[in-house]
């Protein structure tokens, strides 16, 4: 087997759609394990997945739920979710992207979509390149780009992909304004549509997750966002 191979679970109460994702899956070279329901899932040692194909109307826990506690869960929170979901609302959607989805796949669909987006999902979340700084901070704010982690004065703290990502690109670009469209472009798929709002709420969120750093994070009235280092 190739050790090399991401491993992916499937989170779903409908069993047959399981075993038609997990069959497709590893025809594609993936390692799949499959739950058929957020509860189960919790049972596993989440950790060795690098992206979950999670369900969001479910019988107990709901996929949306389980989302949040694995993005609060500072073990757990670098692993890419991809939604699926029967519900396809603009309501929906920002839900899911709020809560650090990285994309949104609507029921029902082809099998080819949820391959090429798996296929988007894992190039963007898992590729390194070699020779560059492993580690970006402003006092005491530090990412660890290796472990994809988030250390506020000493102390890690739970960030959604996309709020690492925003963070990431603030203090890598300090002083310049992101326009809303730039910050979606750079940080969101390219394949959904992201709201001005979307944009903001991330922001508000990111605010309150670097604490005393928040000032930081300053909004340029009629044009944007910028750290201001």
């Amino acid at each position: 087997m190739d050790t090399d191979a991401k491993r992916i679970l499937v989170v779903d109460d409908e069993e047959d759609l399981c075993e038609i994702l997990k069959f497709n899956l590893e025809t594609e070279g993936y390692i799949v394990d499959t739950a058929y329901s957020a509860e189960e899932a919790l049972e596993l040692d989440l950790t060795q997945y690098q992206l979950l194909l999670l369900d969001v109307m479910m019988g107990g826990m709901s996929g949306f739920a389980m989302a949040k506690k694995l993005k609060a869960d500072p073990s757990t929170a670098s692993i890419s979710i991809i939604f699926l979901t029967a519900r396809d609302t603009e309501n929906d959607t920002v839900t899911g992207f709020n809560l650090g989805a990285d994309d949104y796949i609507s029921k029902p669909f082809s099998i080819r979509e949820v391959l090429v987006r798996v296929r988007a999902v894992l190039r963007r979340s898992g590729h390194a390149v070699a020779g560059k700084v492993h580690q970006v901070k402003y006092e005491g704010l530090v990412i660890d780009q290796d472990r994809k982690t988030v250390e506020i004065d000493g102390k890690e703290v739970a960030f959604t992909k996309t709020e690492y990502e925003l963070l990431q690109l603030f203090l890598e670009e300090p002083g310049r304004v992101f326009s809303r469209q730039e910050l979606i472009e750079r940080v969101w798929p390219k394949d959904v549509l992201v709201l001005d709002r979307t944009v903001d709420v991330n922001i508000t969120r990111l605010r309150k997750k670097v604490g005393p750093y928040a000032k930081h994070i300053v909004t340029r009235l009629g044009f944007g966002y910028y750290f201001d280092a």
